[in-house]
């Protein structure tokens, strides 16, 4: 599959790879919001396989499809970063989820339930779930969804130049560090047992209704009431 001068062959690699960039585009999918079109990210999945057979090196050990897979997942990112991907209508919602969270917290002093948020929002609780299960994908991005190649500078690093290394700026990444840790044990027993499921263990939404013996949807609602309550409480970073 290598051409005369040892570069790889990229019609060959393309077409054998293709499908790889297809269940890429597909796994993304399902944590994102309706919106976003699997073709979108499928053409940049293109762009970042193409981008892999020009860097690919044999010779560092990796296998091509890991080394793939990463600038394949990176290029889709990209592709999400450079457009406002989440409606303006979830935007608001889901700050107006956020709203209602924080002002119950402050008058009672403790995470408030799903009733009490959507009487706070002064409507059913079936339309409150409906704003739950729109805001799939009002979420930051998985740390590991964001590795992009060994080459590359993370997704959390890019565009940080010379001040990463400021011990002022380190010492406040401990301390949002250590703000989210407490966040995340405030959150109510089900929630951060789906948090952990979800962000520790990476299993799928599929796979932790089966755990947690709920349907699919409901976990997605509890995830985003879980997410809201996180950007809540770290609003101030």
């Amino acid at each position: 599959m290598y051409t005369r001068t040892g570069t790889l062959n990229r019609e060959t690699y393309v077409s054998q790879y293709a499908p790889l960039v297809k269940r890429v585009a597909h796994q993304m999918l399902s944590k994102l919001p309706a919106n976003v079109e699997v073709d979108d990210l499928i053409q940049a999945g293109m762009i970042g396989l193409m981008d892999a057979v020009e860097r690919f090196e044999d010779d560092q050990g990796a296998k091509f499809e890991t080394f793939a897979s990463q600038r394949i997942r990176g290029a889709m990112l990209d592709e999400l970063r450079a457009g406002d991907w989440l409606p303006r209508s979830v935007r608001r919602n889901q700050r107006t989820i956020e709203s209602a969270i924080t002002a119950l917290e402050h008058r009672t002093g403790r995470p408030p339930t799903e009733t009490e948020i959507a009487r706070e929002l002064g409507m059913e609780l079936a339309q409150y779930h409906e704003l739950l299960s729109d805001a799939k994908g009002a979420q930051l991005c998985n740390y590991d969804e964001a590795d992009v190649g060994d080459d590359s500078e993370d997704f959390f690093s890019r565009g940080a130049g010379d001040s990463s290394s400021d011990p002022s700026n380190m010492l406040a990444d401990k301390r949002f560090k250590l703000s989210l840790v407490n966040a995340i044990e405030a959150l109510p027993e089900r929630e951060k047992n789906l948090m952990g499921l979800y962000y520790e263990q990476d299993l799928n939404m599929k796979e932790i209704a089966a755990v947690m013996g709920v349907t699919e949807s409901r976990v997605c609602q509890l995830h985003s009431q879980a997410v809201a309550r996180l950007r809540g409480r770290l609003k101030g970073w």
